[in-house]
């Protein structure tokens, strides 16, 4: 059974943490976060290309969460097919040191693990 996060987040110093992890956690997001990071504006199927093992309904799902929380931007073109791109705002990139931090502490985490097995 899932826990429902607190919606004021005020309950201890942890809850900043509880905060952003309820935008940014999950399967997915830092993937899609990180690869807006790096690789800069990416059209919908460049990303579905990127993350072939995610389904179209859950990359769509995904992406407007994080638009709603104001990290990436939608941007449609009036063109036929019509043309979508994504790329972190503003306030989206302030996340790259903690993306980039999130990627060397997963670099060493594999390595640790490839030492055990």
């Amino acid at each position: 059974m899932s826990r429902t996060p607190h919606p004021s987040y005020d309950c201890t110093e942890g809850c900043s943490v509880e905060a952003a992890l309820s935008v940014i956690g999950g399967k997915w997001k830092g993937t899609i976060l990180y690869r807006l990071h790096t690789d800069g504006t990416l059209r919908f199927n460049q990303i579905r290309r990127i993350l072939p093992d995610m389904s179209q309904r859950t990359l769509t799902a995904q992406l407007r969460a994080l638009e709603a929380a104001g990290i990436i931007l939608r941007t449609v073109y009036p063109e036929v097919p019509p043309r979508v791109e994504y790329r972190l705002t503003d306030y989206g990139k302030t996340l790259a040191p903690v993306l980039t931090a999130l990627k060397e502490w997963g670099d060493g985490f594999k390595q640790e693990q490839a030492h055990r097995e």
